[in-house]
């Protein structure tokens, strides 16, 4: 379960890292006047990122917790 865990982790802080810098490349392009994202506002995609990330920090903290409550009980 722990290493489910971890690879869920790792795999929504990838994707959650590529929303980001597509913003950031988008944010680019339009300074430049080009769009790299049509239909989409790039601060929600952003904001999808954020809540993203806030999820993985929830479930390091749990495994976190985890850890320490093993370490306890030895």
């Amino acid at each position: 379960m722990e290493r489910l865990i971890s690879i869920v982790c790792r795999a929504v802080f990838i994707v959650a890292s590529i929303l980001a810098g597509l913003v950031v490349w988008e944010k680019l392009a339009n300074f430049f006047g080009f769009t790299l994202l049509r239909a989409h506002d790039p601060w929600r995609i952003l904001e999808l990122s954020a809540v993203a990330l806030l999820f993985v920090i929830a479930l390091q903290l749990r495994e976190i917790k985890t850890i320490f409550i093993a370490k306890g009980s030895n």
